[in-house]
């Protein structure tokens, strides 16, 4: 049996989801986990939908400002890429508790379609309005520089050797 993690997942300072992972890899740089879809019931990004049966290999590093998510469906089949763009991860482990894995959410967002023809920078508009170039500009040139190197990586094909 693999070792459970939690995946906590911040936003603002507060818990936006918590929930509990099997550990795949770790090898001090990046923690790669499989969770099943956290959520109850279906939800519809208009691109993609994420619904029960769902599986999530997520990869989380600790010295980068994202986090990469392959999406698969319940048969396998692979939906695509859903990317984060957070703070490093912390991963801790703390008395009593399982090991937790926490990312603080920066607002930005990538997907990349299975077959890489769907590209598309997600939220924007809300990382604008979230106030972090003002209070934090050095956090916010790393989470944009996040989100060009990852959308150049999937326009190259290149996403997936991240992963490897």
């Amino acid at each position: 049996m693999r070792q459970l993690v939690d995946v906590v997942l911040t936003k603002r300072g507060r818990v936006k989801i918590r929930y509990r992972a099997g550990l795949l890899h770790d090898d001090g740089a990046r923690v790669s986990v499989r969770a099943p879809w956290s959520a109850s019931g279906v939800r519809d990004f208009g691109f993609v939908q994420f619904e029960p049966g769902d599986v999530f290999i997520e990869h989380y590093w600790r010295e980068r400002w994202y986090a990469v998510k392959e999406v698969r469906d319940g048969a396998g089949v692979l939906k695509g890429w859903y990317c984060d763009i957070t703070r490093p991860a912390v991963v801790r482990e703390p008395a009593g508790g399982p090991v937790e894995i926490v990312v603080e959410d920066l607002d930005l967002d990538l997907w990349v379609s299975a077959d890489g023809t769907a590209i598309l920078r997600l939220d924007e508009n809300e990382f604008a309005a979230s106030g972090l170039a003002a209070a934090d500009p050095e956090a916010a040139r790393q989470a944009l520089a996040a989100l060009d190197e990852l959308e150049q990586l999937a326009k190259e094909g290149a996403l997936t050797g991240l992963l490897d």
